[in-house]
């Protein structure tokens, strides 16, 4: 299905995003998502694509469980809830931090070896708790937290400086960017640095869905596929209790998803169908609502994905509008013109 070894690094140019979703208000379009979407089959061919899905771009945390995978390969022995956690964008809950320090004390390791910056929790019920209680932003509060601390138990199980396993020339970086081009089939168009400071690559929107791919549907005990069991069986620590990616994989049997920041989402099924999407201006409002559509396109039952068409956009506190998909994307649209 895929090859083994990667093609050319995608093209670093302006991406040519199409719209993907409106803001409607009362019956008017008040906004216009621009986008690119990519829908996998089980074969791996595209079967549906909207906008630019081969200009390089960044997945932000929608690749941290390629990541996850590297370190696998590296010989990190997680399974579970803390391998959820290191494949994870958390939301700061103590269940999240607790974990983390299981990983840095398995590893020998404290938070003050973490390099991850400072900051507060993600989710904002928690963040308002820890502000009025008078806590102060820590390394790890910081939702890359988990990932930190598996890298450098990664680092210390294989005899790796510790100080600067976050420079891309390090071994841990050098085996993350093999895996990232293995998993993706292609090569690594820029190296920059992600906001929690590790190494960033860019790839492109179906390079990303075909790594979620490879992972979601890797034969048992690999490292692909536990990282894939470890999410899907432990969805609250690969995100948070109020998260909506760990809502969708609850809501659909099967499902590996993983959000990134600046409107990034991919998702993938056990026999290989797969989904990519960006939000050109980052917008998280629109992300979720044609990642579900994308999925609908994929041949996922729409019944589950109802609950994530949206939240409503309200008017003097009632309900007069929501985003909505472009009629491009919204399978039932297609099939009554088809």
């Amino acid at each position: 299905m895929y090859s083994t070894l990667p093609a050319a690094a995608p093209v670093v140019r302006e991406p040519r995003h199409a719209p993907v979703a409106h803001l409607v208000r009362g019956g008017v379009v008040e906004g216009v998502h621009h986008g690119s979407v990519v829908v996998l089959g089980a074969d791996g061919r595209v079967e549906f694509r909207l906008g630019d899905i081969e200009a390089a771009f960044y997945p932000r945390s929608a690749l941290k469980p390629v990541q996850a995978v590297a370190m696998l390969r590296a010989g990190l022995p997680l399974d579970g809830e803390l391998l959820s956690l290191a494949a994870a964008s958390h939301s700061g809950e103590e269940r999240h931090l607790a974990g983390a320090r299981r990983i840095l004390e398995l590893a020998g390791l404290t938070e003050d070896d973490l390099r991850n910056v400072p900051d507060l929790p993600y989710d904002p019920v928690v963040r308002d708790t820890w502000i009025r209680e008078g806590r102060l932003p820590s390394r790890l509060a910081q939702n890359c937290s988990g990932k930190h601390a598996a890298m450098l138990w990664t680092t210390a199980l294989n005899g790796w400086s510790r100080a600067d396993y976050l420079d891309p020339a390090h071994p841990l970086q050098q085996a993350v960017a093999k895996t990232v081009e293995d998993l993706t089939g292609q090569g690594i168009a820029r190296v920059t640095v992600d906001g929690c400071g590790a190494p960033l690559f860019a790839v492109s929107l179906h390079g990303l869905a075909r790594a979620a791919a490879r992972i979601a549907t890797a034969a048992p005990g690999t490292p692909e596929a536990r990282v894939a069991d470890a999410m899907r069986e432990h969805a609250e620590m690969a995100s948070g209790a109020r998260r909506d990616v760990a809502a969708l994989m609850r809501a659909v049997p099967g499902l590996l998803a993983k959000d990134g920041f600046e409107g990034v989402q991919v998702a993938a099924l056990p026999d290989g169908r797969a989904i990519a999407v960006k939000i050109a201006d980052g917008a998280n409002r629109a992300r979720i609502p044609v990642a579900a559509a994308a999925l609908a396109r994929a041949g996922v039952d729409p019944g589950p994905l109802s609950g994530f068409a949206g939240e409503p956009l309200l008017g003097g506190g009632q309900p007069v509008g929501r985003v909505r998909v472009v009629d491009a994307l919204d399978p039932a649209t297609a099939t009554a013109r088809a």
